[in-house]
């Protein structure tokens, strides 16, 4: 028995320790202790602010008569909450938890010691990405210089500007895989939000703050954390001016002044656990000033926007160009400025808070056949680890994987088709493996992917391939 009352007494100590270390938020208001100031608590971890409750006692004293309360009065009254005192009876669901700001001696958010330099960033983005050197070059300096500025927090007179990205590129070029490797290497929270669901406040989809409740939930509800992380905004070409329209442009030129605040740096009140804000949500406090914001798109039909300001440049006197010199131009989207996209329907006002703007190339056949084996977590890699469970060695000729390069560039999705291709020649040979135990090797053939033949078997000890079936 007295082993039991001891473990209870440890387990109410470690509940109190860890309770101690979270926000208390008001039953009737469901605001927050740092707002509201020392809470009133009752039993069944019930809280209410001092507010709330002097107004309960000034709603009583309106209706006495004769010193007792007039109940019939009470419970007509308009906009008054009343406790329901069977809730306090029963253990209550309590609201997300956010953690309490810590008011001790302000030290740096991020020891500028321990920040990686720019080619130590590169060089491990190089391990996990194929190509766009120039894109690489660019994130890493500009991720460095963000965290110097949040690492000495302006202790001087000059205060360095957020260096806020907008990255351009063909779908399946990379734009989300560098972020996420980046966010993994600085071990930072990462926020990863779709913009073609943000709508104007007010409207069914999500609130602009939602993407900042994200990067709160990432952050396990830690503010101090979430404000020193990275917010990545996808498809942000989705929110550009709708042209030739007579309707309220809800989800585009809306969506884009709304994030202007949020992309300059302000003090925002944000859902806890939720995408909207509603009464039944507690909100707590984020400052946006040190979060970066990288956004990215695919911007289809740019590189048209692009080629008709060049052919307008040099279509005049007698050295002008042809007007379809630039109509095979690989690096055609190279060459992009603020006007170009300014005409594809960005604000001026958003695209001055993105200062950082560049591009990613289009993948070619050699950069495709590079991602399928060459990258730490290469797709080749994946499967080899597959089949090395079932103790088989698989291999891959390199015309085959030219042709499965080949197959991905006909599908204009860059590296996404890979996997796509690779499943499906795939999935006989992972189905087949498992029930020959004699099996020891396969090899992928160019004949295989092409369709013409089948890929080599061999079997344990043997060095004479079997031929697999014809597809």
């Amino acid at each position: 028995m007295r082993d039991d009352f001891d473990k209870t007494q440890d387990l109410i100590e470690e509940e109190e320790e860890e309770t101690e270390d979270y926000e208390k938020f008001c039953f009737l208001c469901h605001r927050p202790e740092s707002q509201t100031g020392k809470m009133i608590d009752l039993p069944n971890n019930i809280h209410i602010c001092s507010d709330c409750m002097q107004k309960s006692f000034d709603t009583m004293n309106q209706h006495m008569t004769n010193g007792k309360i007039n109940y019939s009065d009470l419970f007509n009254m308009p906009n008054v909450s009343m406790i329901d005192l069977s809730s306090l009876q029963n253990p209550i669901q309590q609201p997300k938890k956010v953690k309490k700001k810590k008011h001790e001696e302000k030290k740096p958010a991020l020891d500028l010691k321990n920040i990686p330099a720019p080619h130590k960033i590169k060089a491990t983005l190089d391990e996990y990405v194929i190509g766009q050197e120039h894109a690489k070059k660019v994130m890493s300096v500009a991720v460095y210089n963000h965290y110097k500025r949040v690492a000495t927090d302006t202790m001087d007179d000059i205060e360095i500007e957020k260096s806020n990205m907008l990255m351009i590129g063909p779908t399946g070029s990379g734009k989300t895989y560098l972020v996420k490797t980046l966010a993994r290497l600085l071990d930072v929270p990462l926020a990863i939000a779709d913009a073609t669901s943000l709508t104007e406040a007010g409207y069914i989809g999500d609130d602009i703050e939602s993407v900042v409740s994200k990067l709160l939930a990432a952050a396990d509800n830690d503010v101090e954390k979430a404000e020193h992380g990275i917010i990545f905004i996808d498809e942000i070409d989705k929110i550009a001016k709708k042209k030739n329209t007579n309707q309220r442009d809800v989800s585009g030129e809306a969506v884009q002044q709304g994030m202007l605040k949020l992309l300059e740096g302000s003090e925002i009140e944000v859902p806890v656990g939720a995408n909207s804000k509603n009464a039944m949500v507690p909100l707590t406090t984020v400052n946006t000033r040190n979060i970066l914001f990288i956004c990215g798109g695919a911007f289809p039909d740019l590189e048209n926007i692009i080629k008709e300001r060049l052919n307008k440049q040099a279509s005049i006197g007698f050295y002008a160009d042809l007007k379809d010199k630039y109509d095979n131009d690989p690096h055609l989207l190279e060459k992009v400025t603020v006007e170009d996209i300014r005409a594809f329907g960005m604000i001026p006002e958003f695209i001055g808070r993105l200062p950082i703007i560049f591009t990613l190339e289009g993948l070619s056949e050699d950069m495709l056949v590079k991602i399928l084996k060459e990258p730490k977590n290469a797709i080749l890699k994946q499967y080899q680890k597959l089949l090395e469970l079932d103790e088989v060695k698989l291999e891959f000729e390199e015309e085959a994987l030219h042709a499965i390069a080949a197959k991905a560039m006909e599908k204009k999705t860059g590296a996404r088709a890979l996997r796509a291709i690779l499943e499906e020649y795939m999935l006989d040979i992972m189905y087949e493996i498992p029930k020959d135990d004699s099996i020891g090797q396969v090899i992928i053939t160019k004949d295989y992917i092409e369709g013409t033949g089948g890929p080599k078997i061999l079997l344990r000890g043997s060095e004479v391939p079997l031929l697999g079936a014809a597809r």
